[in-house]
């Protein structure tokens, strides 16, 4: 063979795709792009088309007779306006609010208030901030069972111990009580989430250098204002993001409600997230149970990008 044919030999490799991409993983280049091409095409399969399909799913008339078909009549925002009309809808939009604002709050000041003291040096602190995580590690359905039994209305623990303090005269049934039902899954959940905070809120306080400490306590500043002049400011993105990853794992939050009070008495505990399953899988509704679901994915997302433009706002600090 001539150098000429020889050269059109390799111009016809080049061109060839496949051998492109062998040569560029004999020279480390391909292995690169097989690292970021095998986690896309994995989030793509299983949550960027089930995402897309609950979407269109929304704008649709699906029922359990047209489920198994793609062909579904089209009603665009027929869907929206009909859950939006429903009487039960805004009530269980309130409980959300409620639990998702009370959720937040609760985990980010306790796992703020145990962060801010495992800072101090004493024997055992790595010990009994292990002893915090056993919480956050455990599955939902796990700590729904427990709680049922510390929120038990005849004999549950929290009505021994509010009663021996004197706070209540008569036992609360927690979980079957309209009053009292959302508040029991809000109790549980905060119980769960509340490792979480306190871990990432302890790296954000570790990152802080102590000088500024030192230079304050000089200066005669007391622990107060040293707390609302170095350490809020210094942990602005760490709260940031803290309060949006709290913010999605409490809108995905399903295992409690299941467990505790499956949204009742009288949709008293109800939230989005479980109305969305009770209208896909107990009503067989799932196109109203598509809407809600992607109303919820929107909230997420916006809580997702917030979370993005924090933890890039802390790199660059």
């Amino acid at each position: 063979m001539d150098i000429s044919q020889t050269a059109i030999a390799d111009r016809r490799r080049e061109a060839n795709p496949i051998s492109r991409f062998l040569a560029s993983m004999r020279d480390g280049r391909g292995f690169d792009i097989l690292l970021v091409a095998v986690p896309l095409a994995f989030l793509i399969a299983l949550s960027g088309l089930p995402l897309v399909y609950n979407v269109v799913m929304s704008f649709q008339q699906v029922d359990m007779f047209s489920l198994g078909t793609f062909w579904r009549p089209w009603v665009g925002f027929d869907n929206y306006v009909a859950v939006f009309s429903q009487p039960e809808t805004w009530p269980i939009l309130r409980n959300t609010v409620v639990f998702v604002v009370a959720s937040i709050a609760g985990q980010f000041l306790i796992g703020f208030a145990l962060a801010l003291f495992f800072t101090m040096d004493f024997p055992g602190a790595g010990y009994i901030r292990g002893l915090f995580l056993v919480s956050w590690v455990m599955p939902g359905l796990v700590v729904g069972a427990i709680f049922n039994w510390i929120l038990a209305g005849d004999f549950g623990v929290l009505n021994y111990v509010l009663k021996s303090i004197g706070l209540i005269s008569e036992n609360i049934f927690w979980r079957s009580d309209i009053a009292f039902s959302l508040w029991a899954v809000i109790i549980a959940n905060v119980w769960l989430g509340t490792a979480f905070n306190m871990i990432l809120l302890a790296v954000g306080l570790a990152s802080i250098p102590k000088d500024l400490y030192e230079a304050a306590a000089l200066d005669g500043a007391n622990a107060w204002q040293r707390f609302w002049t170095i350490t809020l400011p210094m942990m602005r993105a760490t709260i940031g993001a803290v309060v949006s990853l709290g913010l999605i794992f409490t809108l995905q939050q399903f295992d409690l409600f299941a467990s505790i009070t499956s949204g009742g008495p009288n949709n008293s505990s109800n939230v989005a997230q479980y109305w969305a399953w009770e209208l896909s899988f107990r009503q067989y509704d799932f196109a109203r149970g598509a809407t809600i679901s992607t109303v919820m994915i929107l909230v997420v997302m916006i809580a997702a990008t917030i979370y993005v433009r924090s933890t890039r706002h802390e790199v660059r600090g």
